[in-house]
């Protein structure tokens, strides 16, 4: 079956006892359902350079922080421009990776706000690559082309990289932290243009 038919409908399990993630998802064809709707996420207080303002921020935006850290797979990737990326090679900045599809509403619909988020915290060293599941990357083109994205685009047609990681539902979003480490993940779409997002950047950034 050709992946854009496949269509969300079940939640996800998780399981992070050795810190190890793992999405578990059934799917069925024929009909489109909504992954759900993005999550709000209150402001966090002053504070966010400790520990514990960035697990508010995490707590406010509903994300996983694996314990205990582990190292994120490095990995090389070609993108949509042609280039290529490599995630060892972004140690010293925050590197947030989301997985995600055209055929993926949620992920069209959380796109927005990760380049509103990009363009507030870009400055910080954030590194925003968001990596296309498409079987046929040209299906990619065209939606670039209108959504005029400043991020880099990463192509995963054969999903590769998003085995590697363990995702079985879109979108999938990983934050990595300066030093190379996995410091929050998401699992479904988040309005990641509000106060705790930039605060959460913006505190993984400091040295």
């Amino acid at each position: 079956m050709a992946r854009h038919r496949l269509v969300i409908v079940l939640g996800i399990l998780i399981a992070v006892a050795t810190g190890d993630v793992t999405a578990v998802i059934a799917t069925r064809p024929g009909r489109s359902t909504h992954a759900g709707a993005p999550r709000r996420a209150e402001s966090v207080v002053a504070g966010e350079h400790d520990a514990g303002a960035l697990d508010s921020a995490a707590k406010a935006l509903d994300l996983i922080r694996p314990s205990p850290p582990k190292l994120a797979g490095d990995f090389t990737l070609k993108t949509a421009d042609g280039r290529t990326v490599r995630l060892s090679e972004q140690r010293g900045k925050v590197v947030f990776i989301n997985f995600w599809a055209t055929w993926c509403p949620p992920c069209r619909e959380e796109m927005p706000a990760m380049e509103r988020l990009f363009q507030r915290t870009k400055n910080d060293g954030l590194v925003m690559l968001a990596v296309s599941v498409d079987g046929d990357p040209k299906a990619v083109t065209p939606f670039l082309a209108e959504q005029r994205f400043t991020f880099t685009v990463g192509l995963d047609p054969q999903m590769e990289l998003a085995s590697a990681y363990g995702v079985r539902a879109l979108p999938a979003s990983f934050i990595v932290d300066r030093q190379g480490h996995l410091a929050a993940l998401a699992l479904g779409p988040r309005e990641w243009d509000n106060t705790a997002s930039e605060r959460l950047i913006k505190g993984l950034s400091r040295p």
